[in-house]
């Protein structure tokens, strides 16, 4: 199968605006250097939703707070409602239209980050989208079910998707539905997601340090994902670590995708071998391996701010 998916990631030329971002906030980085407790408190000092200042905060049309039953505790869920679902919005069973849901699933590298640091951009997309967004991966059973269902939410159309360390959880989320034949999610939209550990790649020299989030900062933070303990150990290679080193033919009926992918970033490259291999297995890629040549990872969180 001829694949329109491009093999090899580029970069043009990061804005300024982008480029001082960083400068001008030192504190957040990404990097390894500081315990992952002290970077949670910068990201949020920076930019947690209500330390913006009021003209930044995005419209929408209604905020709801849920939670759910986790497996090792209570979830916290937080429904992003656009303006244009006033029906859903009232919560009726019994409205006419359901509309789509996104389960988003944030970036931050397995340790950092929260909903409100990341809410400003999942209003925009709302918005734009006109789909209600879930933040957290364990509501994907619920927004499918009587849950959803009572809050406006079509069942059959609810989407997984995240960035970053986000998107490899979208990746292996839907690698494990597929084993254990649980309901799918509708489509997977995968924004330059972390497919794989380690990772060897052109991006990986080419964009490894300056760029808010660094290769040091990476493989610190995979080290708290995969815990080290006497009775289990997880290895990179692991199917729903890595889905991307995989055999191909594994991967076979997974959700269709889209995949973007960002010039500056070290994750770059992942993202595009990630989109050639669901390609060359017929996975319906849309907007295949979409490239952003010029600007940085975390640009959904970024660019709200």
């Amino acid at each position: 199968m001829a694949t329109q998916t491009p093999t090899v990631g580029e970069r043009t030329i990061l804005p300024t605006s982008i480029k001082s971002f960083p400068e001008d906030n030192p504190a957040l980085r990404m990097d390894g250097r500081e315990n992952f407790h002290q970077e949670r408190r910068h990201h949020l000092e920076v930019l947690g939703l209500s330390n913006l200042a009021e003209t930044r905060s995005a419209p929408i049309g209604r905020v709801k707070f849920a939670g759910i039953r986790g497996q090792y505790g209570k979830v916290a869920v937080r429904l992003f409602y656009p303006k244009k679902s006033e029906d859903s919005c009232r919560g009726a069973a019994t409205a006419d239209v359901k509309i789509p849901a996104l389960v988003d699933m944030h970036r931050g590298g397995y340790t950092i980050g929260s909903v409100h640091e990341f809410g400003n951009g999942l209003r925009l997309l709302a918005e734009k989208t006109n789909a209600i967004l879930d933040d957290y991966e364990g509501v994907l059973a619920w927004t499918q079910g009587e849950e959803g269902a009572s809050r406006g939410i079509s069942a059959e159309r609810v989407l997984g998707g995240g960035d970053s360390a986000g998107g490899n959880m979208t990746a292996a989320l839907s690698l494990g539905l597929k084993d254990e034949g649980k309901q799918p999610m509708k489509f997977q939209i995968l924004l330059f997601p972390e497919a794989r550990l380690p990772f060897d790649t052109p991006t990986a020299a080419e964009n490894n340090s300056g760029l808010y989030l660094e290769c040091n900062g990476i493989f610190s933070l995979a080290d708290h994902y995969l815990p080290r303990t006497p009775n289990k150990y997880y290895p990179p290679s692991h199917r729903y670590v890595s889905p991307s080193i995989q055999k191909t033919e594994n991967l076979t009926g997974v959700p269709p995708a889209a995949v973007f992918t960002c010039g500056f970033d070290s994750l770059r490259d992942d993202g595009v071998e990630y989109a050639n291999e669901l390609e060359s297995i017929g996975n319906k890629i849309s907007e295949a391996a979409k490239a952003s040549t010029d600007v940085t990872e975390g640009t959904k969180k970024l660019a709200s701010a």
